[in-house]
């Protein structure tokens, strides 16, 4: 918890905003009013499409084209609704700066991130650029991004998807703000890397005084770092309080749900005769990272490094680690999607060597959710047309009738309103873009499916609702999944076998029961001590908010 100041950073009264889409005026935040003190973090938690990120989007002046903010967001006694856009530039950046929530679409994919991070310092405080530099390299190492001097000339692809959102947030403290906001920005982190990124903030915000609004959907973590929370649903505050208190006598009926969603459940696994459906022997990808010519000898990083995996119809396979563990990597070698070494192969045909050409036709049966739904999907596309573009590829012959009757079907099936088909993606949070994005990969009815953390973006409510909807679709078709993730409790819920990786290797693996409960190796052990610490709270506030 955090020490408050009685004078207000940020207050926001009757906050409104509506997006004008094909389909009429949606109201995504209606009316809320809320304070943000002096060294305080405030939390605002909710389902995806509560309003909790548009809120603050709204305050910073940053919403879509068609979105409008009525009401006030006093900073400072300067109101930013309507403020014009150059004056909001010298706050945005400066004053107050925020992190996104998909960092791969934040960073310019052009440029070093170096050169990103050091361009508020050189905008907004004049820093020379060796200067600048210089802080970049040491906001790098605060953030735990390892060997900061390599990595500042890195460009953001070169990067895991935990290490660009830690770039993300070294940019959002460069110039030392008054106001962090901060819209999931533990989302695309390991669990060990969460605990040391809420400590950095929390060590900032001492140092400083800064005041952070914390925008998630993980309650653990507000638990343990916020001092004030507002739960927000459709668009209002429905519960605002003292962090303990709304957590442990929750009054609203939402918030009590809330707390106690959780995936849970046990995977069984498929029988010991079902067929292989995808298997990786001894699979090895390299990446040449530096060095060469004038720079000094090459710099080989092994990003998956000798590694056997065998994936059995009906079956799916826990991939766990940190960031930078070899995990997606691995992933996108088994599709054929990067250069690797070793044997693949896919219902008893290797594919180790397939071309482009070769691989097409099988592209229907191996399908990828990726780990950013936003920068995944296509702006310039509707709903309904990125669900249905793989069935103009690989089932040309359906009628557009057809096409439409298979959108519908799939969307219902991961839980959106079809009725939506028709809008964009950034008319989304960022769950239903996740969602979006499994209906695209399952409207095909894939003989494997890699998801790679396809619940990272999701609150617990729906995580469980897509724990459930995953099962079932596995099923009723024998998919074999692939699931990569940082989420423990997800894992556990999710898969029937798990195999645990680090730099590159395989560390530990085994049935999902024995891995959780009898870890050997001391990596996954700490892997656990630090899931569980963060998430141990909800067991206590369930039984509190049952009378237990």
């Amino acid at each position: 918890m955090n020490a408050r100041s009685d004078d207000p950073v940020l207050t926001v009264r009757g906050l409104e905003v509506a997006f004008e889409t094909n389909d009429g005026t949606i109201e995504a935040v209606r009316g809320i009013d809320l304070d943000v003190h002096r060294g305080e973090t405030v939390a605002i938690v909710g389902e995806s499409g509560s309003g909790k990120s548009q809120s603050m989007m709204a305050a910073m002046g940053l919403l879509a084209s068609n979105g409008r903010a009525r009401g006030k967001a006093v900073y400072r006694g300067r109101d930013l609704v309507g403020m014009r856009e150059r004056d909001l530039n010298r706050i945005r950046g400066d004053k107050i700066t925020m992190i996104f929530q998909e960092p791969m679409t934040s960073l310019d994919p052009l440029y070093r991130v170096g050169r990103q991070l050091a361009e508020p310092m050189l905008h907004h405080r004049g820093l020379s650029r060796r200067a600048a530099r210089e802080k970049a390299i040491a906001l790098l190492d605060r953030v735990g991004i390892p060997d900061p001097q390599r990595r500042i000339d890195a460009y953001p692809h070169e990067l895991s998807g935990g290490q660009r959102q830690r770039v993300m947030i070294a940019m959002a403290l460069a110039n030392d703000p008054d106001l962090l906001i901060a819209d999931e920005p533990t989302t695309a982190l390991d669990v060990t890397v969460q605990a040391q990124i809420l400590t950095l903030l929390a060590d900032l915000q001492r140092e400083r005084g800064m005041a952070i609004v914390f925008i998630t959907h993980d309650l653990g973590i507000v638990r343990r770092f916020a001092s004030r929370v507002y739960v927000m649903r459709r668009g209002e505050v429905v519960e605002s309080g003292d962090t303990r208190t709304v957590f442990e006598a929750p009054r609203h009926p939402y918030t009590r749900m809330l707390i106690d969603a959780e995936p849970a459940g046990e995977k069984a696994p498929p029988p010991a005769d079902a067929p292989m459906a995808l298997s990786g022997e001894r699979v090895r990808v390299s990446f040449d990272i530096g060095g060469g010519l004038l720079k000094g000898p090459p710099v080989v990083l092994k990003a998956v490094d000798d590694v056997t995996l065998r994936l059995r119809k009906g079956q799916t396979i826990g991939v766990v680690g940190e960031s930078g563990s070899g995990k997606s990597t691995l992933g996108r070698a088994l599709l054929r999607l990067l250069s690797s070494e070793g044997r693949i192969v896919f219902m008893g045909r290797d594919i180790s060597a397939a071309d482009k050409a070769a691989m097409r036709p099988l592209r229907k049966e191996l399908q990828l959710v990726f780990q950013d739904p936003f920068g995944s999907l296509s702006p310039r596309m509707t709903i309904g047309q990125i669900v249905t573009e793989g069935l103009l590829v690989h089932e040309p012959g359906l009628s557009g009738q057809e096409r439409e009757r298979r959108a519908v079907e799939a969307l219902r099936e991961v839980g959106l309103d079809p009725a939506m088909r028709n809008r964009y993606p950034h008319e989304f949070s960022g769950g239903q873009r996740q969602r979006i994005a499994i209906a695209r990969a399952v409207i095909l009815k894939p003989h494997v499916v890699v998801l790679d953390e396809p619940t990272s973006a999701l609150d617990r409510s729906v995580q469980k609702q897509i724990v459930e909807l995953l099962r079932d679709i596995q099923s009723r078709y024998g998919m074999a999944y692939l699931f990569i993730s940082h989420d423990l409790a997800v894992v556990r819920a999710m898969s029937d076998y798990v195999v645990v990786m680090k730099t590159g290797r395989v560390v530990e693996e085994g049935p999902t029961g024995a891995i959780f409960e009898r870890p050997a190796s001391d990596y996954t052990k700490s892997l656990m001590h630090a899931a569980f610490a963060l998430t141990d709270f909800h067991d206590e506030a369930r039984r509190v908010a049952q009378g237990g």
